[in-house]
């Protein structure tokens, strides 16, 4: 299956403006062809604690400022998903 995966990340580089226009159905303004490996950053949370009786992951996450560099939504979207992954248990 990967020969299938390759030759559909081949042509969506190669035709982006096709796969936008049939997917999206709209004639975009700019494409930028994005790198695809994502790299990820070390990031630590402020607190998380497991929940064995639960199965579940509680992670409080505390911000001392008004403001931050990340919004703290994003940080939080960040933090589920590497914690589900690693995890592979709901995060709450």
């Amino acid at each position: 299956m990967a020969e299938y995966d390759n030759l559909c990340k081949i042509l969506a580089e190669k035709y982006p403006l096709d796969f936008t226009r049939w997917l999206l159905n709209q004639e975009p303004r700019k494409i930028e062809i994005l790198k695809t490996e994502l790299s990820i950053e070390p990031t630590r949370a402020d607190s998380v604690t497991f929940l064995q009786t639960e199965n579940r992951i509680l992670h409080l996450e505390f911000q001392t400022t008004i403001k931050s560099q990340k919004p703290i939504a994003l940080r939080m979207l960040d933090y589920y998903v590497r914690l589900t992954r690693k995890y592979q248990v709901p995060d709450r």
